[in-house]
């Protein structure tokens, strides 16, 4: 994002402060039917302003979007920054973004847009280096040799008496030496933290994940998968179960299970506005197949 950081942060920082959480409308649905209806987010009265005006100009590319650009990751004319909230996070995030993936159909967007000072989107094979910190670093994608969110610290710190342990690896040295070495160098500073520190997330649909997935530079990292949640994304994708999630459902559900499971503190809706759009692109599109408005289903793109 090249908007000017101190000053967009701070605008949103000053706005965001001044939010008031609302509830989503209770409606006569069931939470299984409509899982979306008690976020905690701030006024999307901004969104709703801009769907009725219609599209606008990036002020960025000049291209005519609706809500955001999804070339620029920045919001549309009409939709001003200090009118979306800003969310914190608890570490960092990167996006690895296959690149045939549509941009308009990518929810991945949304989690750069709305914790900008958090998010990396990069495009495959347009991969960070992981190797010297994947000690603080996870792969959040389901596998046979995944873990839950709950064994992070433990797999992390096994990692870590692994990687000492091959450092000091001297077959001559004394085995009553090299422990003494591995017990030293795990109380060194280098080695002390084993908090995760950045999640990974691959941006695809599944039947391109496994080209990303495969990539060696990801091979060696923690995997991780999440408890079972079921997505309520409008673009599920034909074949799939209902567990496979769209980008920022997987970037929200991991959030909370990593607030509850690993920092131990009580879940208050601290992530929920990174549900911000979608959960208004949601209603849109549900309230859009209940009356039949084939035109505003075009609404997300």
């Amino acid at each position: 994002m090249s908007l000017s950081p101190p000053i967009f942060l701070k605008e949103r920082e000053e706005n965001n402060s001044r939010f008031v959480e609302i509830q989503q409308p209770q409606t006569t649905s069931t939470a299984a039917e409509d899982p979306l209806q008690n976020l905690c987010l701030a006024s999307q009265e901004v969104l709703q302003k801009a769907q009725q005006s219609g599209r606008s100009k990036c002020l960025k590319c000049g291209g005519s979007r609706m809500f955001y650009c999804y070339t620029c990751y920045v919001p549309v004319e009409n939709v001003p920054t200090e009118q979306m909230p800003l969310v914190k996070l608890p570490l960092k995030i990167d996006i690895i973004k296959h690149p045939n993936e549509t941009d308009g159909k990518s929810t991945a967007i949304h989690a750069k847009l709305l914790a900008p000072e958090f998010v990396n989107i990069y495009t495959y094979p347009c991969i960070p280096e992981y190797e010297e910190e994947d000690h603080e670093v996870a792969l959040i994608f389901p596998g046979p040799k995944s873990v839950s969110i709950k064994d992070i610290s433990f797999h992390l710190q096994k990692r870590i008496q692994n990687n000492v342990r091959g450092k000091n690896g001297d077959p001559d040295k004394p085995s009553s030496k090299r422990k003494k070495t591995e017990e030293q160098d795990l109380n060194d500073s280098k080695y002390k933290e084993t908090t995760l520190k950045k999640i990974i997330f691959i941006d695809s649909t599944w039947n391109q994940t496994n080209k990303i997935f495969t990539d060696e530079r990801l091979q060696g990292l923690l995997q991780v998968e999440l408890k079972t949640r079921k997505t309520c994304f409008w673009r599920h994708q034909k074949g799939k179960p209902d567990t496979f999630l769209s980008t920022i459902e997987a970037i929200y559900y991991f959030l909370v299970d990593y607030h509850t499971d690993i920092l131990k503190e009580k879940y208050k809706g601290q992530y929920d506005n990174l549900l911000f759009f979608y959960s208004f692109m949601y209603q849109l599109i549900k309230n859009a197949k209940c009356s039949g408005d084939k035109e505003t289903r075009k609404i997300t793109h």
